[in-house]
């Protein structure tokens, strides 16, 4: 299939999974497009400082890692558009990527659209995001050793922030608006055990307090209405996340709205992709369909599978 009209890739998203498939996609020969987004770059454009994104001894700005992955991205022959992505047909082929009005057409698809953190949208909270306020103890809990934290929320994800946070922080407070976790019985149990983690139950967090950053938080008992004041390092909102994977018509998502990453192994038993989707040549990548890790390193990891796979199924079509 010959066309210069035609992208051997797009990929739709531009976190650090959508520009590692580009990079590893452009160094294969395959003409790529990237359908980046008005707001590109993902949730690092959000955060301050990264320290465990490899090959960065001081650490790096979020918004500066992106940067210069994009500028590596373009350097090597990337098309980069800042336009949002509406929808895509995967019932003809080449598939057809509609994106700002204009249709553009793919012999493969990479979809690294990424997951949002859900925010409890409250006075100060964009403000301080970065500046004490997170959704992520692994990529920050270095930053609070010996310090006093709180954690939002009642599930499996808020527990195990508790746990890591506990692991280096002063003090854990989890914030429940609830009387009772929802959590599995193993992982209260972890944290009903642990000496530093102490739980505010019926409560909700209402406000952000802090100028440079954050100070403290104003809290509301949901029976009584009574508030307080609380003072704190930080605080680590731990209530979901929400996965871009609602417009890929087609596609098989989970109950959770995680697109459904397969393994597809050849007829001697062997890996033969590890990043497909159950539409053949549509592949898969980063926190749109790992609901796990969702760390940027390997976000990054799965870009450059989904690229790796796209190219051997792109070569194995003749296309």
């Amino acid at each position: 299939m010959k066309d210069s009209n035609i992208y051997d890739v797009i990929i739709l998203g531009s976190g650090p999974a959508g520009f590692t498939a580009a990079i590893y996609a452009v160094r294969a020969g395959r003409k790529t497009l990237m359908i980046a987004g008005t707001r590109w770059g993902g949730q690092l454009m959000l955060t301050t400082k990264v320290e465990n994104f490899p090959g960065f001894a001081e650490g790096v700005q979020g918004p500066e890692l992106m940067v210069n992955m994009r500028n590596q991205t373009e350097r090597l022959g990337v098309e980069v558009l800042n336009i949002d992505f509406t929808r895509a047909d995967f019932t003809k082929r080449p598939f057809e990527v509609e994106a700002d009005g204009k249709k553009y057409l793919a012999k493969s698809v990479i979809v690294a659209t990424g997951a949002d953190s859900i925010w409890l949208n409250v006075p100060g909270e964009l403000q301080l995001r970065g500046k004490g306020v997170s959704t992520c103890a692994t990529c920050d809990a270095f930053f609070f050793k010996d310090k006093n934290v709180i954690v939002v929320g009642g599930g499996d994800s808020a527990m195990e922030e508790a746990m890591v946070l506990a692991q280096v922080a002063k003090s854990v407070t989890i914030i429940h608006r609830r009387d009772k976790f929802r959590a599995s019985k193993a992982m209260q149990e972890r944290v009903f055990g642990s000496p530093k983690i102490k739980i505010i139950w019926n409560t909700e967090l209402i406000r952000y307090q802090g100028a440079e950053k954050l100070e403290s938080v104003k809290l509301k008992d949901n029976k009584t209405a009574k508030e307080i004041e609380k003072q704190t390092d930080g605080v680590f909102v731990s209530i979901g996340h929400k996965p871009n994977s609602n417009k890929f018509k087609g596609l098989e998502i989970d109950e959770k709205g995680y697109i459904v990453r397969r393994e597809i192994l050849d007829e001697k038993g062997l890996l033969k992709y590890r990043s497909a989707t159950n539409i053949d040549g549509v592949f898969v990548a980063g926190d749109v369909h790992d609901y796990r890790y969702r760390q940027a390193v390997t976000a990054a990891a799965f870009g450059c599978m989904a690229a790796l796979d796209a190219d051997k199924w792109l070569g194995e079509g003749g296309l």
